[in-house]
């Protein structure tokens, strides 16, 4: 997503959920994994007041927008987690939202968390279920493509399969991991023509989108259009999700 795109706004049913699921208490020293824009990393920090929380992400450009007004225990790295040399048994939580499914070896990059965190640390992810059980993919592919079948990319929900997380999580040295169900709805902006301007960043859309010209691209945006009205209410433009909360501890030690 482009780095304007309002992504705390979209993610705002699932953050309450996954404040709940870390339990964040004063003395955590926590490491935020593909952080952004750094609004989930701050939150830690504020919860964390004799403890620290370090973000990391890829993008330079979001690391920027995130150390602005970040309390004095946050700090952030540009970073690729999957090879980053953390400091071993560092961190006493570690966590996600949605930023794990993108990793080019997923193994490697989940035994590489596993170094840094310590032995009974937390480890919290929030990742998509399978593309198919999400109604923003399916609307919006639909929309574009005019029903017809679409081969979009399928990165973002690499880890929709929990027999896939748990083997990975488990041979990277983790215990207990444990899957759960949730759904909520999320949110693409105020008004029908915010959301088309939204989602137009999204790989999903420019996929399709790249390979009209002329009216055929005219007509998939007056299709795109009119299926952000039907999903229009009182307050913006929903879709439906779901997704895993992935839970897991550390097993070093």
């Amino acid at each position: 997503m482009a780095c304007g795109f309002d992504y705390d706004g979209e993610m705002r049913r699932y953050q309450p959920r996954l404040r709940e699921a870390l339990a964040v208490g004063p003395d955590d020293v926590v490491l935020d994994i593909g952080c952004g824009s750094g609004t989930t990393t701050r939150e830690v920090a504020r919860l964390a007041t004799r403890g620290s929380a370090v973000g990391v992400d890829v993008s330079p450009e979001r690391l920027a927008v995130a150390r602005r007004d970040a309390p004095a225990n946050a700090s952030f790295v540009r970073a690729d987690a999957q090879v980053h040399p953390f400091p071993p048994a560092r961190f006493t939580l570690a966590f996600s939202r949605y930023g794990t499914m993108f990793f080019a070896d997923p193994a490697a990059a989940f035994a590489n968390i596993g170094r840094a965190v310590r032995p009974g640390a937390r480890f919290v992810q929030l990742v998509w279920q399978g593309s198919a059980r999400q109604e923003w993919v399916t609307e919006i592919r639909r929309a574009l493509a005019d029903g017809a079948p679409v081969a979009g990319d399928e990165s973002a929900f690499s880890l929709g399969d929990p027999a896939v997380v748990t083997e990975l999580l488990t041979t990277a040295g983790f215990i207990g991991v444990g899957v759960t169900d949730l759904s909520e709805p999320i949110w693409y902006g105020p008004d029908p023509d915010a959301a088309v301007e939204a989602v137009l960043p999204l790989r999903l859309t420019r996929d399709v989108l790249d390979q009209l010209a002329g009216a055929d691209r005219e007509r998939a945006f007056d299709r795109l259009r009119a299926v952000m009205a039907a999903h229009h209410t009182a307050d913006g433009v929903w879709f439906g999700s779901r997704s895993w909360l992935v839970t897991a501890r550390g097993g070093g030690g």
